[in-house]
């Protein structure tokens, strides 16, 4: 199926209140306009330097999504115009987003990551940090910056039971604090080959980029 057709086929199968995030790095600009010119407006990026390049050369009403791992000294290149970062994984790092979000006369929304896999390779912070951000004084007296949300990756696994029990973890965790911030509006978990099972467990945003734009070209 085309690019295109994709984008129709998730738009049609997700729940209104699921957003899908198209994500397109190391793809053309070409690929994006195919996918814009259907109807997507978030495109999800991992790295800066590239995300920025389609900003200045694509649409206006793009929102763009950062959703890599990020470091703090990239941060001003995209604060001009990133709509969502969905991978903030520490304290020091929200501060680097508030100081660059008020140079740029702007506010930044943000997801804290939450490790839920077991694999060592992933990025997250535990619940209990999280909810340490979030009570801090530090954070407090941010007014650039405001965490809507929660983001998680499962396991990288055949076995679809525990994706879903670690889904559901971040659900538990996303409904705990809640509670007590009820601006946490967001769950952003849920790839290609476990959107079903994510949106099942709650998520409001799900990352797709292979499915939707074939394999990624990383030469």
């Amino acid at each position: 199926m085309s690019i295109a057709e994709n984008i129709k086929k998730y738009k049609s199968e997700l729940p209104e209140t699921v957003k899908l995030i198209a994500i397109s790095k190391t793809k053309p600009n070409e690929d994006l306009m195919e996918a814009y010119n259907a109807g997507q407006r978030i495109f999800g990026e991992n790295k800066i330097q590239e995300m920025t390049t389609k900003w200045e050369e694509l649409p206006e009403d793009i929102e763009w999504h950062m959703v890599g791992h990020v470091q703090r000294n990239k941060v001003k290149y995209m604060a001009p115009f990133v709509s969502l970062i969905h991978a903030v994984d520490s304290l020091k790092l929200l501060k680097e987003i508030n100081k660059r979000a008020k140079q740029n006369d702007r506010t930044i929304n943000c997801l804290l990551q939450i490790k839920i896999a077991e694999e060592d390779s992933k990025f997250g912070i535990t619940a209990a940090e999280a909810r340490e951000i979030l009570e801090s004084e530090a954070y407090a007296n941010m007014n650039n910056v405001k965490v809507t949300g929660l983001m998680g990756m499962a396991t990288f696994t055949e076995d679809e039971e525990q994706v879903r029990a670690e889904f559901q973890r971040l659900k538990t965790v996303f409904e705990e604090l809640k509670s007590d911030f009820p601006e946490l509006e967001e769950i952003s978990m849920g790839m290609s080959g476990d959107y079903k099972i994510a949106v099942d467990c709650g998520s409001t945003m799900v990352r797709i980029g292979s499915s939707i734009f074939g394999e990624r070209n990383y030469n």
